[in-house]
């Protein structure tokens, strides 16, 4: 479903509101005009099982857009996604506190997508 702003308005011939869904969930995009820029403070998550889907994933998001910190990347429309391995969350809520340490750090030290082999090897000691 779309909405038009109306046609006596500055943004005349411009669409105000989308409504679409993306594999369920139900979202709306507003228009703001050119004064509501998209920032950080909306952004989507999207897990991954294996490094394969993070590749996947991040190769087509980034794709004229630019690489973050931390597994963050805004597309092209200037949209923040942060690709993130499912098993990073098991990795950095339990056990050895030093391992953890290393995987957060590993983590804060990568600019753009996330190597969970690296961050393995780095929460290892290795």
């Amino acid at each position: 479903r779309t909405l038009p702003y109306s046609d006596d308005g500055p943004m005349a011939g411009s669409t105000m509101l989308v409504d679409f869904e993306i594999e369920g969930p139900q979202f709306t995009a507003l228009n703001g005009g050119p004064r509501f820029t998209p920032d950080e403070a909306v952004s989507f998550q999207i897990l991954c099982e294996d490094q394969c889907e993070i590749d996947r994933y991040w190769d087509a998001l980034v794709d004229g857009g630019e690489e973050q910190p931390c597994g963050w990347l805004r597309d092209r429309f200037h949209v923040s996604w942060q690709v993130f391995p499912t098993s990073l969350y098991d990795l950095l809520a339990e056990g050895d506190p030093a391992r953890i340490e290393r995987a957060t750090a590993a983590v804060m030290a990568t600019f753009g997508k996330l190597d969970m082999a690296a961050i393995e090897a780095a929460a290892n000691g290795e």
